[in-house]
């Protein structure tokens, strides 16, 4: 190799560091739509319109660059039969159930502490009005 940098030191990921190209895939990940289309696919293979309805709130084209990302990061795998019209199914790669196995934990956890979330906003919002 013929630069000062090694070839190990080249690919260890620092997500801390501003140049890290893993900062772009955890965003990827951990994006609104990003998180909510893998933990979907968790479930098993969908359709894009299926998707779609199952991730509510998402626009068309956010969840076609959201896929789209993903695919390039090798998290989802995109299949399109040769059909008319083309049948085109996503579904999760290796890599992808994995990621989408802890963003379902998360997703849990935070489920499960709406309740508490929900009291600590409101002593927050009550001690911010007593100090107007």
């Amino acid at each position: 190799m013929s630069s000062d940098v090694s070839e190990v030191d080249q690919l260890v990921a620092d997500v801390f560091a501003r140049a890290c190209s893993s900062r772009g895939i955890l965003e990827h990940i951990t994006g609104r739509w990003g998180t909510l289309a893998l933990a979907a696919l968790a479930e098993g293979p969908f359709r894009f319109n299926a998707l779609r309805r199952k991730v509510d709130g998402v626009s068309e084209k956010m969840l076609a660059q959201t896929l789209q990302a993903l695919e390039r990061d090798g998290f989802v795998h995109r299949e399109a039969q040769p059909s008319i019209p083309p049948r085109v199914e996503y579904s999760l790669t290796p890599s992808g159930i994995e990621v989408a196995a802890k963003l379902r934990d998360l997703i849990e956890f935070v489920e499960g502490k709406v309740p508490e979330v929900t009291e600590a906003r409101a002593r927050y919002d009550a001690a911010k009005v007593r100090q107007r």
